[in-house]
């Protein structure tokens, strides 16, 4: 029986992220690519050359939606959901949702307590 080999593009998406991770692994030019970049953005610019590479035909929608790599981005961004010690969302952290920033006297609510312990 003469198989032929399957067109990797044909493949989902989860699979074709799957291959391209298990292709980073050793490949050292390209990690080291990837180390350097300053943000997320330019990390996909490395993963799309990759995938070209590869010839899995990922598009750049597709790698910022897919885990691991998804993560991988957002990691490189520093896009962190909470703040240790506060545990507030970021985008209340930055906009304070309109509440006064030291909490003024008068408002009513008691000031909030920090947890600083370790899990």
């Amino acid at each position: 029986m003469d198989s032929q080999p399957t067109d990797p593009r044909t493949l989902s998406v989860g699979q074709r992220v799957s291959i391209l991770v298990k292709a980073l692994d050793g490949a050292k030019r390209t990690n080291e690519a990837l180390a350097n970049c300053s943000n997320g953005d330019q990390m996909v610019e490395v993963l799309l050359d990759a995938s070209r590479k590869l010839g899995l035909g990922l598009t750049r929608a597709e790698l910022t939606r897919t885990p691991p790599i998804r993560d991988w981005i957002w990691w490189k961004n520093k896009e962190a959901l909470l703040t240790i010690g506060d545990a507030k969302p970021r985008y209340q952290q930055d906009g304070d949702q309109g509440r006064p920033a030291d909490n003024a006297e008068g408002s009513g609510e008691p000031p909030r307590k920090k947890f600083l312990g370790l899990f």
